[in-house]
């Protein structure tokens, strides 16, 4: 547990604590509700150690501030009594945020205008983001666009992965999906390795949220209140992140995305942030390779031995063998 008390003499104005509870345990961070005499509080121990560092955690405190002035939903840190918002004990970072009741919503629980909503909501984030963002020092070695995944080495990946899926004594029906699956996007990969976009092909960048998923949106009733963990702030391709938002926001359980959706979302996206058909289309492009290569959830089965994505694969991996098929479809839903 995290040294509350010590942490809080540094905010006389919330009180004395009463309770600690954790509610994430997330890879990167910890978080624990703190109610006090005066209230409640999100407690966040940074621990990841190429976000957590004081500087990294001030940039992403100094953007929700501003994008806070702008209007858009976000918890920015409170302040101490010197007017600091990160708390350095023992060489570990803490911030203390207000607490925001609210609930987490995918994408079959919003309806069309609520998903148009979203669109226009990520837009706005983008657009504000290169508003406040100037001022502020862009993060060393994670800038601009990034190179597509080598099939080479995916082909490699697959096969460590076979071994682990094949090899676990007590096999169960995740490990033989895993198997199929893993067969199945070797085969896909043969089939489109020649679709690998080009190295020199980088898109427009511009400051993202860099998580933007339903577990880091709040929600009271069809109102967005908090857009949370701000841990992956940086300058990247935008329209990625928007094309990425909607294949996580809106898959249906057996792989399929929702395009009526997704077309309602990407049309607001494109209106509120100004982005143009030809970059969604390169965003499409590039983060369906992506997904074609990405196997993190097997990862951290097999080599972090971490289950705790584990329910996530059968539609995860159903999604790129989905995808595939229906290219065309997808790229006319983002385009409109």
């Amino acid at each position: 547990m995290p040294p509350v008390e010590e942490v809080l003499r540094r905010y006389p104005d919330v009180g004395a604590p009463l309770t600690c509870k954790p509610v994430t345990q997330g890879l990167l961070n910890h978080g624990y509700r703190v109610s006090t005499t005066r209230g409640s509080y999100f407690l966040k121990h940074h621990l990841d150690a190429s976000t957590g560092d004081r500087a990294t955690i001030v940039r992403q405190h100094r953007a929700t501030q501003r994008l806070q002035s702008l209007g858009l939903p976000v918890a920015p840190p409170v302040e101490d009594v010197e007017g600091d918002t990160v708390t350095e004990i023992g060489g570990r970072c803490y911030a203390l945020h207000p607490w925001v009741d609210g609930l987490h919503r995918t994408g079959d629980q919003l309806s069309r205008a609520e998903s148009r909503r979203l669109g226009a909501l990520l837009g706005a984030v983008h657009i504000g983001l290169e508003r406040v963002m100037g001022t502020l020092p862009e993060p060393a070695g994670r800038s601009g666009g990034h190179p597509s995944p080598d099939p080479v080495d995916t082909f490699t990946l697959i096969d460590e992965l076979l071994a682990a899926a094949r090899g676990r004594r007590h096999r169960d029906c995740f490990d033989e999906l895993a198997e199929h699956r893993l067969l199945e996007r070797r085969a896909l990969l043969e089939r489109h390795a020649d679709r690998r976009p080009p190295a020199p092909d980088v898109p427009a960048t511009g400051w993202v949220h860099g998580d933007f998923h339903p577990l880091n949106v709040l929600y009271r009733g069809t109102d967005p209140v908090a857009i949370l963990d701000w841990d992956r702030l940086g300058v990247q391709p935008r329209a990625e992140e928007a094309v990425r938002a909607a294949a996580i926001f809106f898959v249906r359980p057996g792989g399929e995305l929702e395009l009526t959706k997704v077309r309602a979302y990407a049309g607001a996206y494109r209106r509120a942030s100004g982005a143009g058909t030809a970059e969604l289309a390169a965003a499409v492009h590039r983060v369906w390779w992506e997904r074609l290569n990405d196997f993190w959830i097997l990862r951290w089965r097999y080599c972090l031995h971490d289950r705790r994505a584990d329910p996530q694969f059968p539609a995860v991996s159903a999604l790129v063998v989905w995808w595939t098929r229906e290219y065309e479809a997808v790229c006319e839903a983002f385009m409109g």
